[in-house]
């Protein structure tokens, strides 16, 4: 049967809703939330307090997702005799981190801030010494991993004090619980794999 429009069946006319049109301008985009800014939650804690919990956690949250990507790194880049334990182990961590980074980033939206989230955001912003593009030794990508575990652990001890004092105890929590204690594990998990490695 042909589709063509005729006599008995003339051309419908077209009407195009607006309100569920999709909007694919994105020149007329907004932000809902500017970077650095505070919505007012209800949640008995001063601006004060919320801001300085939401600044340290963002901090973290930058240090760790650069700690999260560089074991997805050595896992892909991992070689030698301990290729298939490190391989598994690094992608081990990697998941671990993938949800303390969730876990952060949640708890700063709960406060009423915005967490960092874009790559080059977090470039701009982390603490952690950047690794080569190329391959390094089992060994070198160990000490690289622990020392990013040791700068995120003495930053959180010290936001996690600063927290209890401020009386924000669902940040404490999150910062001993969470942040403290994986890192803790991961970084023994880690450290036994350089008792009888050399850098050279």
């Amino acid at each position: 049967m042909s589709m063509k429009s005729s006599a008995k069946y003339p051309p419908k006319a077209i009407y195009r809703s607006l309100e569920a049109q999709p909007h694919l301008d994105l020149e007329k985009g907004q932000e809902t939330q500017l970077w650095g800014t505070l919505t007012d939650l209800p949640i008995a804690l001063s601006e004060q307090v919320r801001v300085q919990s939401i600044e340290a956690l963002n901090q973290l949250l930058a240090d760790t997702i650069t700690l999260r990507d560089m074991y997805k790194k050595h896992h892909w880049q991992v070689s030698g005799p301990t290729f298939y334990q490190l391989h598994l182990l690094f992608d081990a961590h990697y998941e671990q981190q993938s949800e303390l980074v969730d876990t952060i980033a949640e708890r700063i939206m709960s406060l009423g801030g915005v967490s960092v989230a874009m790559a080059h955001d977090v470039a701009e912003m982390t603490m952690v010494r950047r690794p080569p593009k190329g391959r390094e030794t089992p060994a070198m990508q160990i000490t690289r991993l622990v020392e990013a575990h040791r700068h995120i652990l003495a930053s959180s001890r010290q936001a996690a004090k600063v927290a209890a004092e401020a009386g924000d105890d669902g940040t404490n929590d999150l910062l001993v619980s969470d942040v403290i204690r994986l890192n803790e594990k991961q970084t023994w998990f880690l450290a036994e794999h350089l008792v009888t490695a050399h850098l050279e």
